[in-house]
């Protein structure tokens, strides 16, 4: 028996087939049969193009996507950079507000910690500052630090 006479008696049968992809049942009667091999029926090949122009479609906006990942990614890069060095070098800015040798670079969680009238040997407050430019926004760490010295969780130990 050839394939296309088994093809033929498909057809004609009352069998029924799952679908791999959702698993619902369709009668074989009801459905293209081909082989493959040779020239597609005009509807399979119709099917057939419909569903390369959507891949197509698809693998256009994925193409955008990644463009658009990559240079925000690229963006978000060089702003954590410049902030990275910002952080470093405010202390050395001419209306930076606060005494120099008063500032302690921590870095992480919180840039640093000044210590208000150390140099004159009176600390009368101490600040954490947290530099941040453009439109950044404290992280999970940092919102946890500021809520917790705001709650006025802050202690001092001595070991």
């Amino acid at each position: 028996m050839t394939t296309k006479n088994i093809i033929e008696e498909l057809q004609k049968s009352n069998l029924y087939a799952e679908c791999p992809s959702c698993s619902e049942e369709f009668k074989l009667s009801s459905s293209i049969l081909f082989d493959g091999l040779g020239t597609f029926p005009q509807e399979a090949n119709k099917i057939r193009q419909e569903l390369l122009q959507s891949l197509k479609a698809e693998l256009e906006k994925l193409k955008k996507r990644k463009l658009s990942a990559v240079e925000g990614a690229e963006k978000k890069a060089i702003e954590v950079g410049i902030g990275k060095i910002i952080e470093k070098i405010l202390p050395t800015y001419k209306d930076f507000n606060m005494t120099l040798s008063d500032c302690r670079p921590l870095f992480e969680p919180i840039d640093m910690v000044v210590f208000n009238g150390a140099t004159s040997n009176h600390v009368n407050s101490i600040t954490f500052l947290e530099v941040k430019t453009g439109n950044a926004r404290l992280n999970e760490h940092q919102r946890m630090v500021r809520d917790a010295i705001i709650d006025k969780k802050v202690s001092f130990r001595a070991i």
